[in-house]
This record gives C-alpha cells, sequence and structure tokens, in this order.
C-alpha cells in the first residue's frame, strides 16, 4: 500500500486535499480566513474528470430554489450542478459510478455571491489514483452498503434481491448487476478467491462461516468437494428453519460428514475466513467482517481483507486446525493469549498483527485497542455494530468527541437504530423508522420491526492523516463479551493508505444517513434549502469558530493534524446553529462532558430539545416582564402541571430500563438474528 499521507494543493488561499478511498475519494477544502472577510462565500464547486473521460460537475442534492422535506419522494430529490448549487461544506465524498484505473482530475472552484448572482473565487486541482482493486499481496475491499439510498432507487427502482420467501434455490442470474453494484470490491474479492480455488484441483480450502445463505457461494463450495473443510457455526439463531440448516446439510452431501463441523463458544463461531492451501500448505487468508450471506454482501456495509502471504495464511490455518480438532480446548491453548505479528513481509503487505478470541478474561484484545483510543493525536473515526457491547473501548468511543482531546466522527448501530457522532454534537439516534420510505421491501420490515443491522462494519481507525495512523478491524464487535465469549479475529493494521479507506469510509457512512436524518425531520415549513446569497448568518459561521469542532474539521481534512491548535471540549454544536459551547462546559469542561456522555448514550436527541426549550422561556419572560401577576400565575400553573406529568412520563421509562436484564434472554435470539 502507498505510504503517503494525503494529496493536498494550495492555490490563491484556497486548500484541497485528497484522500483515496475504496473506490471513492474523500475531497477536503478551506479557504484563508482574509477571504472570507473581503467575499461571502456561497459554497464550492467541484468538477472532476475520469481516466480518459470528459470534465463533469458533480451534482448536489441541495439547491437555492427547490426545498426538500420528509415528504418529499426520493426519486423527486433535486440534483443540481454544484457550478450552480455550490456544496457548503468543507468535505465532499465523491463515488465514482463506475471505477476504471487511473487518475480522476478534481478542479474545486470557491463561489462567491455577488449581490443575489454567483461568481468563481480562487480554485485548485488536484489528482488522486483509483483502482478496482488494489495491486499486489494485500487487498482491501468494501461492500456500498446503499440498499437504502437514492443511488440503489435509481440505478435499480428499489427491485428486491433475493425472492420471497427467502430460499438457498433460486435463479441468482437476474440479481447479479445488483450483486456485483451492492456488494462492490468486497463480493470481488470473496468470488475471485473461491473461483481460483475451484478451478486449480490442487487448492484445497478450510474455512469458517457464522451467517452463510449466499447461494452462489454455497454452490462454488459444493463444487469443491472433499476438497473443503468447514466449521460452521450451530448457535440457536442458526437452527430450526434458519437456511444454515439447509446449508449444513448440502456440505456434509458434498464434502463429506468428517470434512464438516458445527459448533460454538460461549455465545457464537463468528469468524468469517477463508484459507487457501496449495499442495496442502496454507498460501493465502481472506477475511473481515463481512458474512457469507445476502445481508452480509447486498446489504450492510461491510469490508473484505486479503493476505496473498504463506506467513500470515499459515497464522490462520493454526487457529482453524486447533478449533477445527479441539474446539473446547482452544480458549486455553497459547493461542488464544497472543497477538501474531507481521512487521515487515514486504509485498505491499501493511504492518499489522492479529488476534483471534475467544480470549481468557480480561480480554487482551481490547487493552491494546482501548491503550491505542487513550493515546490518539488528532483524530478517532469508526463504524461499530454494537448490541449492548460493553467494555471500556465502547465507553471510551461514546465518550471521545465530548473530550476536548481529539475529533472524533463516526457511527454505531443498536436495537433503537444509528447513533451518529459528528463534530462537537452527542450521538444523535436516528431510528430506523425514520429511513422507512426510502428502504425497498422485504427490508422495510424487518426495519421498522428493530431488526436488520445494516452498519455490520467493526472497525475504528486513530489519526488518519497524521504521521502513525492505525486501523482496528475483522469480525470481532470490539466488546470485551464478543472477545471473551466467541470465535473471532482482530487485526491491528499501521499503514497510513488502509488508514485512508477506513476514513473515508467512516465519513461517507456516517453523511449518507446523517442527510437521510435530516430529511426526515425536515417540514415543509422549515425544508432543507442551501443558505442564499445576502442571508442573515453566513453558513460557514461555525466551520471558523474556535469553539466548534467544525472548525477542527475543516482544519484536521484539508491542512492536516498540525494546524489544529485547539480542540474544544463539551457539546459545541448541539443544536445545529450554536456557535459557541455550553457555559457549562466553559466552567466544568469535565462535569459537561459526562452529562452530555450520559444523554448521549440514553437519549441524544433530548439536548436539542432541551436547548429549544431553554431558549422559549427566557424571551416569553423578557416579553411578559410588564404582564399582571395574575397572568404570571395562570402561566406558572401549566409548567408545574408539565413538570409533573414529565416526571410520570419519566417514571415508566426508568422502570422499563431496570427490566432489561430479565428481559435478556427474550430479546437474545432477536438480537443474534440480525447479526
Amino acid at each position: 500500500m502507498s505510504s503517503a499521507p494525503s494529496d493536498r494543493v494550495t492555490n490563491n488561499g484556497l486548500t484541497v486535499s485528497a484522500y483515496a478511498g475504496d473506490g471513492d475519494v474523500l475531497l477536503a477544502f478551506s479557504l484563508d480566513d482574509s477571504l472570507l472577510k473581503q467575499n461571502q462565500l456561497a459554497g464550492f464547486a467541484i468538477q472532476y474528470t475520469p481516466p480518459n473521460g470528459q470534465p463533469t460537475y458533480l451534482m448536489n442534492r441541495l439547491s437555492f430554489s427547490q426545498p426538500v422535506h420528509s415528504g418529499t419522494d426520493p426519486q423527486q430529490h433535486p440534483w443540481t450542478s454544484s457550478q450552480d448549487a455550490p456544496f457548503q461544506k468543507f468535505h465532499w465524498v465523491h463515488f465514482p459510478p463506475d471505477v476504471v484505473p487511473g487518475q480522476y482530475k478534481y478542479h474545486v472552484t470557491a463561489r462567491y455571491c455577488q449581490g443575489t448572482t454567483l461568481v468563481d473565487g480562487p480554485s485548485a486541482e488536484i489528482s488522486v489514483e483509483l483502482a478496482p482493486q488494489q495491486t499486489g499481496n494485500f487487498a482491501v475491499g468494501l461492500t456500498r452498503g446503499y440498499v437504502s439510498s437514492q443511488a440503489y432507487a435509481t440505478k435499480f427502482k428499489n427491485a428486491p434481491i433475493r425472492p420471497d420467501p427467502k430460499s438457498l434455490d433460486y435463479d441468482t442470474k437476474p440479481f447479479q448487476p445488483q450483486y456485483e453494484w451492492l456488494g462492490w470490491h468486497a463480493r470481488k474479492l470473496v468470488f475471485d478467491l473461491l473461483t481460483e480455488c475451484v478451478n486449480d484441483k490442487s487448492i484445497t480450502v478450510d474455512m469458517f462461516a457464522y451467517d452463510f445463505d449466499e447461494s452462489d457461494i454455497l454452490k462454488m463450495c459444493e463444487t469443491l468437494g472433499p476438497r473443503l473443510r468447514i466449521f460452521l457455526d450451530n448457535a440457536p439463531l442458526h437452527t430450526g428453519k434458519a437456511l444454515e440448516v439447509q446449508v449444513h446439510a448440502r456440505l456434509v452431501k458434498s464434502a463429506g460428514a468428517a470434512n464438516v463441523k458445527q459448533g460454538h463458544f460461549q455465545r457464537f463461531a463468528h469468524d468469517k475466513i477463508i484459507i487457501q492451501k496449495k499442495n496442502g500448505k496454507a498460501v493465502k487468508v481472506l477475511t473481515g467482517s463481512a458474512n457469507f450471506s445476502v445481508r452480509g454482501l447486498y446489504v450492510q456495509a461491510n469490508n473484505i481483507l486479503v493476505f496473498n502471504d504463506p506467513n500470515v495464511a499459515g497464522a490462520y490455518e493454526q487457529i482453524f486446525e486447533s478449533v477445527f480438532n479441539n474446539m473446547s480446548g482452544y480458549v486455553k491453548s497459547d493461542l488464544a493469549k497472543k497477538w501474531f505479528e507481521f512487521p515487515s513481509l514486504g509485498g505491499g503487505i501493511p504492518n499489522f498483527k492479529v488476534s483471534f478470541a475467544p480470549h481468557p478474561k480480561p480480554p487482551m484484545s481490547m487493552e491494546l485497542v482501548n491503550e491505542a483510543l487513550m493515546n490518539a493525536k488528532s483524530s478517532v473515526m469508526f463504524a461499530i455494530m454494537t448490541l449492548g457491547g460493553a467494555g471500556k473501548v465502547m465507553q471510551t468511543i461514546q465518550k471521545l468527541h465530548l473530550s476536548g482531546k481529539v475529533f472524533s466522527y463516526g457511527m454505531t448501530q443498536s436495537d433503537g437504530g444509528f447513533s451518529l457522532y459528528k463534530p462537537g454534537q452527542p450521538g444523535e439516534l436516528v431510528p430506523f423508522a425514520a429511513l422507512v420510505k426510502q428502504v425497498p421491501p422485504p427490508f422495510d420490515k424487518e426495519y421498522t420491526g428493530g431488526a436488520g443491522q445494516v452498519i455490520h462494519d467493526k472497525f475504528i481507525v486513530i489519526d488518519f492523516n497524521g504521521d502513525n495512523p492505525v486501523v482496528f478491524t475483522g469480525s470481532s464487535n470490539l466488546a470485551d463479551g464478543g472477545e471473551s465469549a466467541n470465535g473471532d479475529n482482530l487485526l491491528a493494521i499501521y499503514d497510513p493508505a488502509v488508514a485512508r479507506i477506513f476514513a473515508a469510509e467512516a465519513i461517507r457512512l456516517v453523511d449518507h444517513y446523517y442527510f437521510r436524518a435530516a430529511v426526515s425531520k425536515a417540514t415543509t415549513v422549515s425544508p432543507l434549502l442551501l443558505s442564499a446569497c445576502g442571508g442573515q448568518q453566513d453558513w460557514w459561521q461555525r466551520d471558523y469558530d474556535p469553539q466548534n469542532m467544525r472548525n477542527v474539521q475543516r482544519l484536521l481534512f484539508a491542512d492536516g493534524p498540525s494546524a489544529v491548535t485547539t480542540i474544544p471540549s463539551g457539546v459545541s454544536d448541539a443544536s445545529g446553529g450554536t456557535t459557541a459551547p455550553a457555559k457549562a462546559a466553559k466552567k466544568a469542561p469535565a462535569k459537561a462532558a459526562k452529562k452530555a456522555a450520559k444523554k448521549a448514550t440514553k437519549s441524544p436527541a433530548k439536548p436539542k430539545a432541551k436547548a429549544a426549550s431553554k431558549s422559549v422561556p427566557k424571551k416569553a419572560a423578557a416579553k411578559k416582564q410588564a404582564a399582571k401577576t395574575t397572568a404570571a400565575k395562570k402561566t406558572a400553573a401549566p409548567k408545574k402541571g408539565a413538570k409533573k406529568s414529565a416526571a410520570k412520563k419519566t417514571k415508566p421509562r426508568t422502570a422499563a430500563k431496570t427490566k432489561r436484564p430479565a428481559k435478556k434472554a427474550a430479546k437474545k435470539t432477536a438480537r443474534k438474528a440480525r447479526r
């Protein structure tokens, strides 16, 4: 992988940086303060030129004249050239529709207001090299995770991705265009490896599988016959009527009973691993967060990693042999207590190490992750599937955005929905119900029922554009429970190019779901529109306020970590419109951070409501200072009643929380089914 931290150019006060992802590009821009004082910034126009292609302006979903709100049909959201509707933010993630190898040129222009018209300000051009897949002995592949998106609706008309009811036996040919688009590079890596294995009779395969219902993958495994050994999870969610029961029966028939085993540790055999062996020797291994299932590859945000190296493959093979031959004894073995380290393999393989759970308690793997989080210098980005995960890592992640130490940006998913952590804001919960209109059948019922995981990824990237970045990823849910009770693998990858890929992915996912949440909340009275020229408040003011985390984001992405001199603590942008931290954060940052973190994890939407409720009474009191005492009493009475009512409303919520442990067993199977 490349070791360059980023590409960055500066021209006439405009700085543009570009970070290559897996088939996408994170662009970041910043203007000198002096230019903002002289001009009214309308936004940024972006023109891109693909290899051997023609220049095209990127399109904006927002405009100055066409309002977008929750009632707007997703198919009718306006798309306007960024030349006429410049992006009013200081970063953008571009996903070219067709990624061909080569240089992609981006011409970014600051657009100024001149009266009510737009004129060009300074511009800068930057080039980024993209390829459908990496070369060398290491590759990272991501799924798109975009089954619920305008892009999927436009391209595939929200078509279902498999027949209903679910089955292993259906003609997948009509679904292939959707599968290739949704599964993206991750799917390609899986099928490329299995195709090699099927075609070369000297190759045998050892495999761990958790969720497993992708029909074409199953057929390839059946084709391998006795050249396949596989260990399948048989936790309760993979029994009864689950398709995995049929998968087990079919593989026993094709590979032989001795080559197919089932089991689970205290909870799951959660690995997703394919080990390729040439003439009996392990030479290549595929791992990551993606299950070999329809949801894993075509619905969820996931990653796949491939190492073409006998040393790495050999480490994974040791684990397979240990579990396959004596699962119950694995956790007591030395294999469960160590990191396998690969500092300098060459051939494009990054410096990394990997551990294999379950570990003895406490899990030593989480100590390394938490230590890295605590030592972060500039940024932490993440996308983590969590189902009530516990431990220091999750606690640290949930509080970092309030710490005043680093820039934190990411999302987690739980039964209630997505929690988005944007700069300076408490974790904002986006319920599944908010996405119903944009989610195609049959997944709408799963979302509204609090079911299907969409953010199935498990990664944390630390200091992505710093001197010593690290990415933690794999099948691990990054929680103590899973690392002690599941069969999992967790990788620590120390490589700038890998860090850029995962950072771009974190930003892509957060921005995608954050926009959808904003649309769901917008009304006809208060729709989403670009800030027009001549408005009362410049849209970019928060991005240049030293006491706002959006300022940190602008400097970090565009100018790099060295440009960030101060990081505000507490919630600096709780209402979406404030430009300074709350007073409590100034007086007692630690106390305010703790309080805000508690709110963020329990009811992330509350800070906004409280901010609004506090400002209204102050204005009302100012207007009614001369009001009669009787009128004041009348207005006071409802407030007391409201307090009592509010208190009554909160009691059931508290009671519900205390009952959670009692309901744990009842919910356990449902939670597992959504993995």
